[in-house]
């Protein structure tokens, strides 16, 4: 019964999101509205559906379920994250719009070449395909547990309809569709985590006050980490690595700033992204505490939670009846359809301007490309996923965030070196930096647990970003 009702719910759910796909897919006017939404978003609109996208699936799942191992010291690096939009939005933001840029790494092709500016698209679209593809891993892997399964639909199947009707609502509108989209799934996802949490404190009778209590004094309530430097959860490593973790996956990521580029002014981007940035932090910790509150519950309760920690919050709500079922999927759905969405187009917008020089080019061929380009990441996502399913083998946030430490380190390099370094560089030369800095960092971080006993956390990140920086050094033009 509860799979039937949950599906019907997912129908309604799809029927809101086809309607709002309809209305602004047929406003649509070619490649402007799907590379930028005629840069006529408004802030608030753009602000709200950036919390999902920003979000995702793997956060109701993995933010909840990390409470049990690392308790609330996320929250070090959600503090970092809004230091981080605040570099953002004073740095990065109005150079993009001074430049007024379809393609954030159409800087690096103006500042250094061609070749620099396709190498970091490459980075960009290899990091961002294989996040996408861990959110729709654990997006189709809930939607099998709870409704395919019983009706004996296979995964791939199942995957392969989430992305389909991914494709059928972004392929026409763009970012312009998916502004109002992002919009409607943020209210979704946001509202299904508070009746969640609602549902928990109701059954432990508890109300604000009284829950915050309990999770002060429970175990799992440690916030901070000043003492131990060898450990990960660190202070200073947790709130250095949330700014720079910003900095990267939201100031050098094509598809955030393709949804701020779709604001009208930069007033308006730099109002979206302050705004969002602080309510990041709200939002995690409403998260957190869901994860802190199941844990009360189940050892009050004597209910045996599973090891692997992304299994908490979905053994949970599959335990406790339909109406936690019902907001476990429905925000599990509104917040990974947020991000997948837009990851497709900005991967669709990457290679079509980075790439092919296709541009805002709104001939008949052109629009043709971008159709097949975005259709072709479609696929590529869903045999990435199966490729992702078999060999995901610990919690997938992490997992998301160990990648960036790697393939997101050149962007932070390459960038840094543009901005603040005056030379002209031997634009070749770039993909062996960028390529030789990630096995360097790997090497360092191999020997640091074989030989020192330390294991680097996201902090690595930084390092790898120094690391592309000195390489970059090394290729800078001589004046003749």
């Amino acid at each position: 019964m509860s799979s039937s009702i949950i599906a019907v719910i997912l129908v309604v759910y799809f029927i809101m999101i086809g309607i709002i796909s309809f209305v602004t897919g047929r406003a649509a006017d070619g490649s402007d509205s799907f590379y930028s939404g005629e840069k006529r978003s408004p802030w608030f609109v753009v602000a709200v559906g950036m919390i999902g996208a920003t979000l995702s699936g793997i956060s109701v799942i993995s933010v909840p379920g990390m409470v049990r191992s690392v308790q609330f010291t996320y929250m070090q690096m959600v503090v970092g994250f809004f230091f981080g939009y605040l570099v953002v939005a004073a740095l990065l933001l109005p150079l993009y719009y001074k430049l007024n840029l379809t393609s954030i790494y159409s800087y690096l092709g103006n500042r250094f070449g061609t070749i620099s500016q396709r190498t970091a698209s490459l980075f960009f679209i290899l990091s961002k395909s294989v996040g996408a593809a861990a959110r729709l891993y654990v997006a189709a892997i809930v939607l099998q547990q709870f409704i395919f399964d019983a009706w004996r639909i296979p995964f791939a199947l199942t995957m392969g309809g989430t992305l389909f009707i991914v494709y059928l609502y972004t392929f026409k509108g763009g970012i312009k569709t998916i502004v109002w989209t992002d919009f409607f799934q943020t209210i979704a996802l946001v509202l299904a985590a508070v009746l969640l949490l609602v549902d928990v404190m109701a059954r432990l009778d508890l109300n604000i006050v009284s829950a915050a209590k309990t999770i002060s004094e429970s175990q799992w309530s440690l916030v901070f980490v000043f003492e131990d430097w060898h450990s990960r959860q660190n202070f200073f490593k947790q709130f250095f690595s949330g700014i720079f973790v910003v900095i990267v996956m939201t100031g050098l990521d094509q598809d955030i700033m393709q949804k701020n580029l779709s604001c009208k002014t930069c007033k308006d981007a730099r109002r979206t992204m302050l705004w969002y940035g602080f309510a990041f932090i709200p939002v995690n910790l409403i998260f957190l505490s869901l994860g802190a509150l199941i844990l009360v519950y189940a050892s009050q309760r004597g209910i045996m939670l599973p090891t692997a920690s992304d299994d908490i919050v979905p053994s949970f709500a599959n335990q406790t009846g339909v109406f936690a079922a019902i907001c476990f999927v429905t925000g599990i759905v509104a917040a990974t359809f947020s991000s997948i969405d837009s990851a497709l187009t900005s991967l669709t917008t990457s290679f079509s301007v980075d790439i092919l020089n296709i541009g805002k080019s709104n001939t008949q061929h052109s629009t043709r490309q971008r159709m097949v380009i975005h259709f072709g990441f479609t696929v590529f996502l869903f045999f990435l996923v199966l490729l992702f399913r078999a060999l995901n083998s610990k919690s997938a946030i992490d997992a998301i965030y160990t990648i960036v430490s790697y393939t997101y380190g050149p962007l932070l390099g390459l960038f840094a070196f543009g901005l603040f370094m005056p030379f002209a560089i031997k634009d070749k030369w770039t993909p062996l930096v960028a390529i030789l800095s990630p096995a360097i960092s790997f090497c360092i971080d191999y020997c640091s647990k074989k030989f020192a006993n330390y294991a680097f956390g996201y902090e690595l990140l930084m390092i790898n970003g120094a690391i592309t920086f000195a390489g970059i050094c090394l290729i800078i033009k001589k004046k003749n």
